[in-house]
């Protein structure tokens, strides 16, 4: 599996780097990573026109109403999400 950081700087900090590097080794695409996304592209990713916006709608849905709530949120719909599921959105 390949990660993609979105480039937000407030995404960049050093322990952040370390850590998705240790996590992905050379399937990290970010700035600071082994495979250098280009900077500013206006390419849109799966990321940007699904995965975000999918995340946030299933997060939401019962309204977590604490911290603990919300975090357990989004790890369940991560790892709800399919392979097939993300070969469909390739594809479209």
């Amino acid at each position: 599996m390949w990660f993609q950081q979105d480039g937000a700087t407030c995404h960049t900090a050093r322990a952040t780097i370390d850590l998705l590097k240790d996590t992905f080794g050379d399937r990290l695409i970010s700035r600071f990573g082994p495979v250098n996304g280009p900077p500013r592209s206006c390419d849109l990713t799966p990321l940007d026109y699904f995965l975000w916006g999918y995340v946030k709608s299933v997060v939401y849905e019962d309204k977590p109403q604490t911290l603990d709530h919300l975090e357990d949120n989004i790890r369940r719909v991560i790892a709800d999400i399919r392979p097939q599921m993300l070969e469909n959105v390739i594809e479209n």
